[in-house]
């Protein structure tokens, strides 16, 4: 008998490439989404495979699987500032309610649960660069709060599981992730420019370009979480690449990368967005032999390749979710 996983948020970015993962490893997979942020698309390619199944559900209302389950990675919640900004309780609710039921089924099944942190919950950070034992430096009631908290929370009700239940939990804090299925508009910078690039528009950055972001290539955070899961270590770890880049110097290496004249333009900085992000991934290398293999310049291509390949309609779509069916009012 396979392994069997279920993947949350499986139409996702992250949760799709999750998916071709375990399937590749000879997991069966089922995946699981809403839709409210994913794609359906991003699994279009997994429908012919007898290993892959799809039930279409919202994680914060009661989850029923039927047979045995060996593991469970929840991947569903909106990760962009745009989304999350817009659907603000649905944000709340799929990091507490959601978790709270994966948990309930994790402990029915005797089932390993796997959840998606971040590494927002160092806020805006005081320590540089950020060490999973740093407790952070965050806004609660801040725009972006209901994604920083949500998160928080996850971490803390699975832990409470893990110690008062004994379920066997894994929290992964993940940094910045990029590759192929990102989605175009989603207000993250990857994206962003590539987009404006390729639309001939000039790249915006918000702020003097001064902040730093660190960008870890989408294969590499999946085999980071893959060995994560069939660890033995239950605390957070960071997983991502600890190579820092300023804005204005990455904006300069998109322009260069598309062979654009773009200008770059400045606008006014969000309410508490993080003027540092780093990970330090000493802990992903002791405990998990992992750390980065894929340099940003080759990532950077393979992305724009796949940005390249959109439709004239998926280019030009200013606005790519309508979340009006989703908010109960």
């Amino acid at each position: 008998m396979k392994k069997k996983v279920l993947i949350t948020g499986a139409a996702g970015f992250l949760g799709s490439h999750l998916c071709d993962k375990f399937l590749a490893e000879d997991y069966h997979v089922i995946g699981m989404d809403n839709f409210i942020t994913g794609d359906p698309k991003n699994m279009k390619h997994l429908s012919n495979n007898p290993n892959f199944e799809f039930v279409k559900h919202d994680v914060t209302e009661h989850i029923t699987i039927d047979g045995e389950l060996d593991y469970i990675l929840h991947f569903a919640s909106p990760a962009s500032p745009i989304d999350y900004l817009k659907i603000p309780i649905q944000t709340l609710k799929v990091g507490s309610l959601g978790t709270h039921n994966l948990l309930g089924l994790a402990k029915a099944k005797k089932a390993r649960l796997l959840i998606a942190s971040t590494s927002e919950v160092y806020g805006d950070p005081l320590v540089h660069p950020q060490t999973e034992d740093y407790y952070g430096n965050v806004n609660t009631i801040g725009p972006r709060g209901v994604y920083d908290e949500a998160k928080r929370f996850q971490e803390s009700i699975t832990m409470a599981y893990h110690r008062f239940h004994g379920v066997e939990t894994r929290i992964v804090r993940i940094f910045n992730t990029y590759g192929p299925r990102m989605r175009l508009n989603d207000g993250r910078v990857i994206p962003a420019f590539m987009g404006q690039a390729l639309r001939g528009e000039d790249l915006t950055i918000f702020g003097d370009g001064s902040q730093t972001r660190s960008f870890c290539y989408v294969d590499d955070q999946v085999d980071g979480i893959y060995k994560l899961l069939l660890s033995d270590y239950a605390y957070p770890v960071n997983i991502g690449n600890p190579n820092e880049i300023s804005i204005k110097d990455f904006a300069e290496e998109i322009i260069k990368l598309t062979n654009t004249n773009q200008k770059i333009i400045y606008k006014d900085l969000p309410v508490n967005d993080p003027m540092q992000r780093q990970p330090d991934i000493t802990l992903a290398k002791k405990m998990l032999n992992w750390e980065p293999k894929v340099e940003r310049a080759e990532g950077m291509k393979i992305t724009f390749e796949y940005f390249k390949g959109l439709s004239h309609d998926e280019l030009y779509r200013s606005e790519h979710r309508d979340f009006s069916k989703h908010i109960k009012t």
